[in-house]
């Protein structure tokens, strides 16, 4: 079988695991090089060559999963596009659905769009609602409209018309146009893009990821030729938002597949963990570089939903069902004009970085102020990477206490207090739009910084308590080296579920199950697929559907019995009611294909045989105030292991930070399960 090399692209670090034919997991952590993309997959595959034995050529599988797209949308720092509608309807942007972000907060204003005003264009054509063509597009109209949009700065141009869910022609006319009149000049389509009704949420779909496609793009060519340069000879996957994976020209040609690729790919990898580990209920909160991300895990399976938030906008594909906020440990803090501290989205990523990395970083962020606060620092992070500066870190946050009239120690706390507060918000729509209780979740700490924040975080939110793995840091990677093969369709078909609309419904399922088994067969997969179906129902009338599953073969056999029963009961299940008697549509269906992939054993570390031994003691500022914490070594800490807070755990790829009123313990896969000693 060879090696099985799963690597994860943060904004600051570059997360490898490695799964050898044994079922052993060798895990590693290097620099990020935003300054020069694939860099970072050089210098790991040489260190695990060089320290490991773990030669490039022995490589059988590569997947790998990055942040690059969503960091493009949360940072604002995507390239000027232009956008191409239906005359008249250029304002789709502006108006998008009428909702302010925070609908109790008067001054809540809804953020600027990604493309301004001044740079979308209305094109003359038309396709009706029936995917019948009204009014063809006039090259010349195209012509005049590609020139005033180059004039104005654009760099790509975003096609999104009335009605190109139904019929693409339109949106692929004008493209060609595009690509005859200005060649070279990237163009993405609506249609192509995730071809779903609702012109705002096909828009805004597109648009993003006409956004973030040439950073995207640009990674993967450097990515690419890394892997060859170290003589890695298998063809690469991408993680996906979806948490499956997919080739590298599937992900060139549809990158907002992979807006979420290291984000779903931390949730895959904790679902997987807590199931293992036996853990049915936790939230994973997966803190790198650049934002937090928190899913909701039932059992081992991460709740899947569209319309995930992305920054600030929603992005309607299937997918993970993560929030992000840009609340990462390289998040910058600042006082503005009013004298308020502010706590991100902007990131020092990893190049310069915290001020504490001692790599010419200056201003002050969330891992500068948790080094200031003396809660890390007391040991090498990073595998080895990073050896923090605490000064530097006060340093930095020094003109901040001043503006504020506050001690640095004070000022520390309160830049922690404000990002867990923004962790908090976003995570409370999560319950609600679930409907559960934090009080039975465990919150599952990955990432770099996810441990060094997950107790204070899980304190706000009430939880039963927090999970640290044996490897927080590279829970990403581990995702996806351990994702399954998985891409998804769809089928806008508006039918009435009656009988005669019923008996439509065979057809359409056996050309997306052609299309699924014809996708995996070019992924390389050779078996029998796992075929999932599903159908966005309503009750005729209402403005939105929810997502149904189904079977196959009520579809087949046009049992609408089966298939209007299955909705009634969905609706009941998320409403607390459902109306039996009331005709039923189908707006869209959907279908999942997929493949496994061969997964790791984990391994039970030996318990312990006697206490767990300190490394020193050090003064720890939590919340503002000072307490003796000492310090412990997560290599020294065994199953059955029991510790008092508060303390400091060290290990290679991240710290643990366990503030007073929680209880330690080991179980026996090695995790820390951290307890409110007050639910004790």
């Amino acid at each position: 079988m060879g090696y099985r090399i799963g690597v994860d692209v943060g904004g600051s670090f570059t997360d490898f695991a490695v799964l050898d034919d044994s079922g052993t997991l060798t895990t590693l952590k290097v620099f990020s090089r935003p300054d020069a993309p694939g860099a970072e997959i050089t210098a790991g595959l040489d260190r695990l060559a060089r320290g490991h034995g773990i030669p490039a050529a022995e490589v059988s599988y590569f997947t790998h999963g990055t942040t690059v797209g969503i960091n493009t949308v949360i940072q604002r720092n995507g390239p000027p596009l232009a956008l191409f509608t239906t005359r008249n309807f250029e304002d789709v942007l502006e108006i998008a659905r009428l909702k302010i972000p925070q609908i109790h907060n008067l001054y809540s204003r809804r953020p600027a769009p990604l493309i301004p005003r001044n740079r979308v264009f209305g094109i003359t054509e038309r396709m009706g609602a029936d995917g019948q063509a009204v009014t063809a597009p006039d090259p010349a109209d195209v012509a005049a409209m590609v020139a005033q949009a180059q004039a104005a700065g654009a760099e790509g141009i975003v096609l999104a018309f009335l009605h190109a869910y139904r019929n693409p022609a339109h949106e692929q006319a004008v493209a060609a146009m595009i690509a005859r009149i200005a060649p070279g000049l990237p163009v993405v389509t609506s249609s192509g893009t995730w071809p779903v009704i609702r012109e705002y949420e096909r828009t805004i779909t597109a648009v993003i990821s006409g956004y973030v496609q040439p950073r995207v793009a640009h990674y993967l060519g450097r990515f690419e030729a890394a892997l060859k340069d170290k003589g890695v000879t298998v063809p690469a996957h991408i993680t996906k938002s979806n948490g499956g994976v997919m080739g590298i020209a599937q992900a060139r040609a549809e990158c907002v597949q992979m807006i979420l690729s290291g984000t779903a790919s931390g949730v895959i990898g904790a679902g997987w963990l807590a199931r293992e580990c036996g853990f049915p209920k936790v939230l994973s909160l997966d803190i790198g570089g650049t934002s937090a991300d928190v899913a909701v895990i039932l059992d081992g399976v991460p709740q899947y939903g569209t319309g995930e938030v992305i920054g600030d906008f929603q992005i309607h594909i299937p997918s993970v069902a993560v929030s992000s906020v840009g609340q990462g440990g390289g998040s910058v803090a600042a006082v503005d004009a009013g004298g308020i501290l502010t706590v991100g989205p902007q990131s020092a990523g990893s190049t310069p970085g915290p001020a504490c990395y001692g790599r010419g970083g200056t201003q002050p962020t969330i891992t500068d102020a948790m080094a200031a606060a003396n809660l890390i620092g007391h040991g090498t992070l990073g595998y080895g990477a990073v050896t923090v500066d605490r000064e530097a870190a006060r340093a930095a946050i020094a003109p901040l206490a001043a503006a504020l009239d506050a001690s640095i120690e004070e000022t520390a706390a309160s830049i922690v207090e404000i990002a867990v507060s923004a962790m908090y918000a976003e995570v409370s729509g999560l319950i609600s739009r679930f409907g559960i209780d934090p009080r039975e979740f465990h919150l599952f700490a990955c990432g770099g910084a996810g441990a060094m924040l997950a107790c204070f975080l899980a304190r706000e939110l009430d939880m039963k308590g927090v999970i640290v793995p044996p490897t927080p840091g590279v829970v990403s990677a581990l995702g996806g080296l351990i994702a399954d093969l998985r891409n998804d369709f769809i089928r806008t078909l508006f039918v009435d579920l009656t009988e005669e609309g019923a008996q439509t419904l065979a057809a359409p399922l056996a050309e997306l199950e052609a299309t699924g088994r014809d996708w995996l067969a070019a992924q390389g997969h050779a078996a029998e697929a796992q075929i999932t179906v599903s159908a966005d129902m309503r009750y005729l009338g209402q403005s939105y559907e929810i997502e149904t599953p189904l079977q196959a073969g009520w579809l087949r056999s046009a049992d609408r019995g089966a298939i209007a029963a299955a909705f009634h009961a969905e609706h009941a299940r998320l409403f607390g009611h459902d109306s039996p008697e009331a005709p039923v549509q189908i707006v869209n269906l959907r279908l999942v294909a997929s493949a496994p992939t061969p997964k790791p054993r984990l391994q039970r570390p030996a318990p312990a045989t006697g206490p767990a031994t300190t490394s020193g003691q050090i003064t720890g500022w939590f919340d503002g105030r000072p307490h003796p914490t000492p310090l412990y070594p997560r290599a020294g800490l065994h199953p059955g292991h029991r510790l008092s807070a508060p303390a400091i755990v060290t290990q290679d790829d991240t710290t643990t930070v366990i503030p007073p009123g929680f209880a330690l313990e080991v179980d026996p896969f090695g995790n820390l399960i951290l307890t409110r000693e007050l639910h004790a």
